[in-house]
């Protein structure tokens, strides 16, 4: 067997603790070895909880430490650019958590870094890699559904808007719902549908100019149309439907975790795909991470980087049309697709 993949994690916070307890699910393929944290006693509770043996007092040290093979970026979204450019120039492999960064050249910049490096790097789109959206992809590959013609998918959780300390509400730190949860359907469709024709979008924007809530309608030829909401404002069904000219998929109770699967045929049979995992669903990258890193590759088919700039992309169109700008955008957002 071949040794683990060795995992530094830069930003220990709450995706940062998921992913390591369901590294715990993989031990022959994965362990955390450091951390580092900006925050003071972050990485200390981080090591403390997950028997991490290096604390590194800056990103710095912990790109350069010989005991990592990996890093794992998982600060706030405005961070993840820089950080992940530290470890590519370090020679380390990354997964930065999605979205990747701030806007598409950012994410260009990263890519281009990696390749030239010749380091693996993804994003952490993890809901790609589980179980039941393969089998979601499976079914439409087959031809079950016919030619696919409408997709929802919606992602929302509620944020007290008094918090105006948290991440989500900070323009600062890349905050608002289509970054952080807006990602998840448009990623869904893309998956599906490619890139698409045009975009219709319309937004509810805070006082500090984040966005509260988005919706987005991805336009594509023969009258195929992909809806994407995301929202802060209300805690969501957050389910997903995809449905073609001969029947349709339902995902729930929250398609983008592990999540049951109903198939319903156009004569109203229903195939269930139960829904039997256990864990949060963080390893499956992880694994794919291991897998890729070991086969000598510098990118995965399953979340190509060429994908990850399409999304990224289409999120700076979005964000185009409904006016959300971050001080990061220095070079202004991209108007395509």
């Amino acid at each position: 067997m071949p040794e683990p993949i060795r995992w530094g994690v830069i930003g220990p916070g709450f995706i940062a603790t998921h992913f390591a307890r369901d590294l715990q699910y993989i031990p022959d393929d994965a362990v955390v070895t450091a951390v580092a944290s900006s925050r003071a006693g972050g990485a200390d509770a981080f090591a403390a909880e997950f028997d991490v043996p290096n604390v590194h007092p800056s990103y710095a040290d912990l790109v350069a430490d010989p005991e990592v093979d990996a890093v794992y970026v998982a600060t706030p979204h405005s961070g993840h650019h820089a950080a992940a450019l530290l470890a590519i120039d370090a020679g380390k492999h990354v997964l930065v958590e999605k979205p990747v960064t701030i806007n598409e050249r950012q994410a260009a910049e990263l890519v281009g870094a990696a390749r030239t490096k010749g380091v693996f790097f993804m994003e952490a789109m993890w809901t790609r890699f589980l179980p039941h959206i393969a089998y979601v992809h499976d079914v439409i590959s087959s031809g079950r559904l016919g030619e696919i013609r409408y997709l929802f998918a919606e992602q929302g959780l509620w944020f007290d808007p008094a918090d105006a300390d948290h991440r989500l509400f900070d323009p600062d730190l890349g905050g608002g719902a289509l970054l952080d949860l807006g990602i998840y359907p448009i990623s869904l469709a893309l998956s599906i549908l490619g890139a698409p024709r045009n975009i219709v979008s319309a937004a509810d924007l805070t006082d500090r100019g984040v966005d509260a809530q988005t919706t987005s309608i991805l336009q594509y030829g023969n009258g195929t149309q992909a809806i994407c909401t995301s929202t802060l404002l209300a805690t969501t069904r957050t389910g997903a439907v995809i449905a073609g000219t001969r029947g349709r998929i339902e995902i729930e109770p929250r398609w983008m975790t592990p999540s049951e699967v109903r198939v319903i045929d156009e004569d109203g049979t229903v195939t269930v795909r139960e829904n039997d995992y256990v864990g949060h669903g963080l390893r499956e990258e992880a694994v794919e991470v291991a897998r890729c890193i070991r086969s000598g590759l510098i990118e995965s088919p399953l979340m190509p980087h060429d994908f990850t700039l399409l999304t990224m992309a289409t999120m700076d169109a979005i964000r185009g049309q409904v006016g959300l700008r971050y001080s990061v955008d220095d070079a202004g957002v991209a108007t395509r697709p």
